[in-house]
């Protein structure tokens, strides 16, 4: 691999400029699976099946009130290669 170029390498950032992110808000993340493999489950009838791995990041996911006490879920859906989520 070669050396670090910060032309080439830096990724922008898409934070507002002037926001205070440690302020209390509603936040939308989504996280992908790498190379977005579709590691979830599948798309049956228009109907999210989820398979083990699926089942395992829901259960996952509504555990994060529970180990973080200071965020609260919003709703949240999960697809064959990512979830995406509402947290306050």
């Amino acid at each position: 691999m070669g050396n670090y170029d910060p032309k080439i390498h830096h990724r922008r950032t898409l934070r507002l400029k002037g926001y205070d992110y440690a302020n209390e808000g509603l936040y939308f993340i989504t996280i992908c699976c790498h190379n977005r493999a579709h590691l979830f489950g599948q798309v049956v009838g228009g109907e999210m099946i989820l398979n083990q791995y699926g089942m395992i990041t829901a259960n996952e996911w509504l555990n994060t009130p529970i180990i973080r006490p200071n965020i609260e879920l919003g709703e949240f859906v999960i697809m064959p290669n990512h979830i995406t989520a509402s947290l306050k």
